[in-house]
């Protein structure tokens, strides 16, 4: 890995992206190492959280446009979908960490633009310095977010505040950003208050954790009805799962639970 790392340590992998002399910049190697470390913690049933950074100043300061366009072949490639996910290579850099069946919490600082927005709103929360730069950056260049973005700011500050943020490509600060919703929680230290957050939830059953991400990203496309079945799913998996006893009997004792690794993911929904 070149442009991104990743290490774990205590069931929490911290993933950074790192090209610091560039404000970790955006090229092709960069997504195509975010979409292998995304398949790796995903594959990992013993990792229980992920903190997403950025290393040196800033989170990331969107695409490289100049350096992405030296490779005018593999940018036709990228753009490409892969049928059998529906994502290309640029939304599938992001797409891959809703696909993490763990919480994903992205703690930003310094610059978060274009790309970089996409990256952060790809994750479940996100914690961020209140003087953080924020910007839907495409529209200055007369594009529009194609990496997953479009759904994601959507997703969190609605339809008309993604429009507007979108259609003027101004820029706002972490404070601005937490006013709006695309920001969980301020902190002058966002990386130790998400990792701090992420151990918090070591308590937690992973196998409820990852059944509460599903059903909430699902829930998002889905009919009442469909929710409501894959809730009944959901909940009579649990039931029947290990770390579901684990829990119980150590919340009765009082004492931490020592959970199995997550259970591996079962298609029961209808």
């Amino acid at each position: 890995m070149k442009y991104v790392s990743v290490s774990v340590e205590g069931g929490i992998a911290q993933v950074r992206l790192n090209r610091p002399d560039k404000l970790n910049a955006l090229v092709l190697d960069t997504l195509d190492e975010l979409i292998a470390v995304a398949r790796q913690l995903r594959r990992d049933r013993t990792v229980r959280a992920v903190v997403i950074a950025g290393a040196g100043p800033s989170f990331s300061a969107g695409l490289d446009i100049a350096g992405t366009l030296k490779s005018p072949g593999r940018i036709v490639r990228a753009f490409l979908p892969a049928p059998w996910r529906g994502t290309n290579k640029f939304q599938e850099a992001c797409w891959a960490w809703r696909r993490v069946p763990v919480p994903v919490i992205a703690a930003v600082h310094g610059h978060c633009y274009g790309g970089g927005i996409q990256i952060a709103l790809a994750a479940d929360l996100r914690f961020a310095t209140p003087d953080s730069k924020w910007s839907v950056l495409e529209g200055k260049w007369g594009i529009i977010p194609d990496m997953t973005g479009v759904r994601s700011l959507t997703e969190v500050v609605g339809v008309d505040v993604a429009k507007k943020l979108t259609m003027t490509a101004e820029q706002f600060s972490g404070a601005e950003a937490a006013r709006l919703g695309l920001v969980t929680e301020l902190s002058d230290e966002p990386i130790k208050a998400a990792t701090a957050f992420a151990e918090s939830l070591l308590v937690k059953s992973p196998d409820a954790l990852a059944a509460a991400k599903r059903l909430i990203d699902g829930a998002l496309t889905s009919s009442a009805r469909r929710t409501f079945a894959r809730e009944r799913w959901e909940q009579i998996r649990l039931l029947r799962l290990p770390n579901t006893g684990i829990l119980r009997r150590a919340v009765l004792k009082k004492e931490a639970p020592a959970f199995r690794p997550r259970a591996r993911k079962m298609r029961l929904w209808p």
